[in-house]
């Protein structure tokens, strides 16, 4: 019909330049290379790779989903306006496979990682989850207590919430090894990734907000645990921060997820959550890039 445009048609003349502009992010366009340099002339910075997913097409191929894939971008960073962010690293986990594999890359990658960047002045800063992190005497302390653990409003009910009384019936079943898990340990960091002297730490998404307003900081570089709970779902975490207009970093050989029984062997829930990032404006690379590619 004459004046009517298809979806197919509209997409293909008027499409968004990728996922990226879900977050404000101008990314290339097809066939287009384009190289991003925030040195500022002036500083120590780090080279990277960002890598991220390409909802795009090179011209003259069909706009299917086969002919999507990866690509790069090649940034320059001032390490004073760039952080690394420790998501839930904490000295334990409940089920034994993504411990497992956590602990290995504390030790192989993220000590590595910390120690390079603690050397060329990347600010590190622990975000432990709240209950963790009011323990510490580095907490910044932006918010009080009653901030960060806030009364629940009165909608949904409380009942709803606790799913008691009249709501019972939609409770999650009872599981008997919940008591063996309440009797563990609590949760606190890991012995190998305490905060240094200086390092803040933060309880939520609203301090580790006003901690990078008040010192500048807009590349964030994120490494933890888990890829596809905290990392994904924190308010302090890599969505929810791209979504105040920071330019998110997970640094993919840094983190894992927590696996079904169907996924563990391939790992797809921890590659899914990354892919995931890289498809809706953020981005990965991985620590020896970084390691490599600080500039004094």
């Amino acid at each position: 019909m004459k004046g009517k445009t298809s979806r197919r048609e509209f997409i293909s003349v008027g499409s968004m330049a990728g996922a990226g502009v879900f977050a404000g992010i101008s990314l290339p366009l097809a066939g287009e290379f384009r190289s991003f340099d925030y040195s500022f002339s002036s500083g120590a910075a780090v080279s990277l790779k960002p890598r991220y997913y390409r909802w795009h097409v090179n011209q003259g191929q069909e706009w299917i989903e086969a002919n999507t894939g990866h690509a790069s971008l090649e940034w320059t960073l001032p390490l004073s306006q760039t952080a690394i962010v420790l998501v839930d690293v904490w000295q334990r986990h409940y089920i034994k496979d993504p411990e497992e594999r956590a602990e290995i890359i504390i030790n192989s990658r993220l000590i590595p990682l910390l120690t390079a960047a603690r050397k060329a002045g990347i600010r590190v800063i622990h975000a432990p989850s709240p209950e963790v992190a009011v323990t510490h005497k580095n907490w910044v302390k932006y918010q009080s207590r009653e901030q960060v653990f806030p009364k629940a409003d009165d909608w949904p009910p409380a009942d709803f919430r606790s799913s008691s009384g009249q709501y019972s019936q939609f409770a999650m079943p009872a599981e008997p090894m919940e008591k063996v898990r309440q009797k563990m340990p609590p949760l606190t960091f890991h012995p190998k990734v305490l905060p240094l002297e200086g390092e803040p730490v933060v309880a939520n998404g609203a301090e580790l907000h006003e901690y990078l307003k008040r010192n500048k900081l807009l590349f964030l570089l994120y490494a933890g645990f888990n890829t596809n709970a905290c990392i994904i779902n924190r308010d302090y975490g890599t969505i929810r921060m791209r979504d105040r207009g920071y330019r998110i970093i997970l640094v993919r050989d840094c983190t894992t997820g927590m696996e079904s029984k169907d996924t563990q062997a391939t790992l797809a829930q921890t590659n899914g959550a990354i892919l995931f990032l890289e498809m809706f404006g953020c981005f990965t690379v991985a620590s020896d890039e970084i390691i490599s590619g600080i500039k004094s």
